[in-house]
């Protein structure tokens, strides 16, 4: 089930793992990580669009969509065809962005 980006909401982790990961055209990239607690896998797809590790310091990525699952495949699931496609890519950061100007 896909899940809107819940900001301030923490999430108590007992491991977290690197799911997916791709360069973006032009720098950054987009990752999917999954932390793991007595739930199960919460995954977070997030974007790095500073294509300069030196500017990334200090500034968290965003994170545009989440999802929670039973296990690290049905994550993926979930969240690869938003982070392997461009476009996908590109819609949930507009969305993102129109949560953040409410």
């Amino acid at each position: 089930m896909l899940l809107p980006p819940t900001p301030g909401l923490p999430v108590l982790a007992v491991s977290r793992a690197i799911l997916y990961t791709r360069e973006l055209p032009g720098g950054g990239f987009v990752a999917i990580d999954s932390l793991t607690d007595s739930r199960g896998y919460h995954a977070r797809l997030w974007v790095e669009r500073r294509s300069d590790p030196v500017r990334r310091y200090g500034h968290l990525p965003p994170i545009i969509a989440e999802c929670e699952a039973t296990d690290a495949d049905a994550a993926l699931d979930t969240l690869r065809p938003i982070a392997a496609d461009n476009l996908s890519l590109a819609l949930a950061i507009r969305r993102w962005q129109a949560t953040r100007q409410m």
